[in-house]
C-alpha cells in the first residue's frame, strides 16, 4: 500500500472542534438557562454531529496513514492503545464526577440524582461500568468514540477487498440500528441501551474520516447554487426547532411529531445527518470568504482548545457538572448563572493551556542563565518603544 502524502493540519478542524467544547460545555450543564441559546436550538443538528464528524475526519488524520506507513497490525495497535486510554479516561472522569458529587451535591441536586444507581446499588453499578455496560447521564461521549475507533480496523480491511466496501459496512451497520434494533445493551438513564448508538452515529464519524483520507470528495465550496439550496434548508429548520416559533405556534410541534420519532437523537435519525451536512457546507462556504477569521484571537483560543481535545472535553464535562451543582445552589437568576458558565468557559481554555504546557516538556529544555535573562530584560526595558 503507498503511503499518501502527508496534508497539513486544517485549521478550520481545530477550530471548530474548540466551538464544540464550549457548546457541549453549555448543553451539558443541567437546568443552564444558555441551553436556550446554543444552536442546536435553532435546527435539527447540534454540536454533537460536529464533534463525531470532525473526531473522524481527526482520526483519519492521527490513524489513517499508519496503515499505509506502517501496516496494518501496528496501526491497528495504536488504535488500540488510543482506546486504552480513553477507557481509563472514561473511568477516571466516572471518579472525579463522583467525588464532586458526594464533597458538594445538595441531596436533591441533579447531579445526586444522575448517579442515584451507584448510591442505592454500588456494586452492581461499579461493576457496569468497568464493562460499559452502565453509562452515566453526561459520560456516553468517551464510550461512543471508544465503539466507533474500534471500527477502523474492519473498515480498514474492507477497503482492501475494495473501495466501495467501507460505505457499505457503514451504511449496513446504520440500517441495522433501524430495521433490526442494533444497539450497545446497557442502561444510560433508565433506559437498557445507550443514549448515543454508536453503530448509528458511526456513519457520521466514517464519513469525516472517508473525507480525512480521501476516500470521498465533497462538493466543491460556494457554488452559488448548493449555497443557496443549502441556506434555503437552514432557514426552513428553524422554525421547527427555535422555542420562540414553537411556543407561539404549538402545531410545528404536531406536525414535526407526525413525522419523526420523539427521539431523533440515540440512532441520528437522517434529518440530522442531513441538517447537519447542509449547515457544514453553508458555514465552511461562507468561511472561504472570510479566512481571516481563522487568524483572530478568538480563533487562537478555539483552536488551543481543539488541539487539546481530550484533556479539554474531561475539563468540559467535570466543570459542566459542578457548573449543574453550582446552580441547584446560587439559583438560576441571570448573575450567577453568568458567573457559572463564563468561570467554566475560561476553565476548559485553562485547562487546554495547562495540557499543551504539559505536552511541550519544558523541563527538558535547557534552562536560560540568570544572567543573561537579565540582560537580555535590561535591553529589552531600555529599547525604544515604536509609534
Amino acid at each position: 500500500m503507498t503511503a499518501p502524502p502527508k496534508r497539513p493540519r486544517d485549521a478550520r478542524l481545530d477550530v471548530f472542534r474548540g466551538l464544540c467544547m464550549l457548546i457541549i460545555f453549555i448543553a451539558h450543564m443541567p437546568q443552564n438557562p444558555w441551553l436556550a441559546w446554543i444552536p442546536a436550538r435553532f435546527g435539527f443538528s447540534s454540536a454533537t454531529e460536529l464533534f463525531v464528524f470532525g473526531s473522524g475526519f481527526a482520526s483519519a488524520m492521527a490513524f489513517g496513514r499508519t496503515y499505509a506507513t506502517a501496516g496494518f497490525g501496528p496501526a491497528s495497535l495504536k488504535i488500540l492503545q488510543r482506546i486504552w486510554q480513553l477507557y481509563w479516561a472514561h473511568l477516571a472522569l466516572f471518579v472525579a464526577l463522583a467525588g464532586i458529587t458526594v464533597l458538594l451535591a445538595p441531596a436533591d441536586s441533579h447531579a445526586m440524582r444522575a448517579l442515584g444507581h451507584v448510591f442505592s446499588a454500588p456494586a452492581e453499578a461499579l461493576g457496569a461500568l468497568v464493562t460499559l455496560t452502565y453509562v452515566p447521564m453526561l459520560l456516553d461521549i468517551l464510550p461512543l468514540y471508544i465503539v466507533v475507533l474500534a471500527l477502523v480496523p474492519p473498515m480498514m480491511a474492507a477497503r482492501r477487498l475494495h473501495p466501495a466496501a467501507p460505505f457499505a459496512l457503514s451504511a449496513a451497520l446504520y440500517l441495522a440500528t433501524f430495521l433490526f434494533g442494533l444497539t450497545m445493551p446497557g442502561r444510560s438513564g433508565g433506559a437498557g441501551h445507550w443514549f448515543f448508538n454508536p453503530f448509528a452515529w458511526q456513519a457520521l464519524f466514517f464519513l469525516g474520516f472517508a473525507i480525512g483520507l480521501g476516500w470521498w470528495k465533497p462538493p466543491a465550496l460556494a457554488r452559488p447554487r448548493l449555497v443557496a439550496l443549502c441556506a434555503a434548508i437552514v432557514v426552513v429548520s428553524v422554525p421547527f426547532n427555535f422555542w420562540g416559533f414553537t411556543d407561539a405556534y404549538p402545531a410545528l410541534i404536531d406536525w414535526q411529531m407526525a413525522v419523526l420519532p420523539a427521539n431523533t437523537w440515540t440512532n441520528v435519525h437522517p434529518v440530522r445527518i442531513i441538517h447537519f451536512l447542509v449547515l457544514a457546507y453553508l458555514v465552511l462556504s461562507l468561511l472561504e470568504r472570510a479566512r481571516w477569521l481563522l487568524e483572530t484571537r478568538a480563533a487562537a483560543i478555539l483552536t488551543l482548545v481543539g488541539t487539546q481535545s481530550l484533556p479539554a472535553f474531561l475539563a468540559c464535562t467535570a466543570l459542566a457538572w459542578t457548573g449543574g451543582i453550582a446552580l441547584d445552589v446560587f439559583g438560576d437568576a441571570p448573575g450567577p448563572v453568568a458567573v457559572v458558565n463564563l468561570a467554566g468557559l475560561a476553565g476548559i481554555v485553562m485547562a487546554a493551556w495547562v495540557a499543551r504546557l504539559f505536552k511541550a516538556e519544558p523541563w527538558t529544555k535547557p534552562a536560560q542563565p540568570a544572567a543573561t535573562a537579565r540582560q537580555t530584560a535590561a535591553s529589552g526595558a531600555l529599547r525604544p518603544e515604536r509609534c
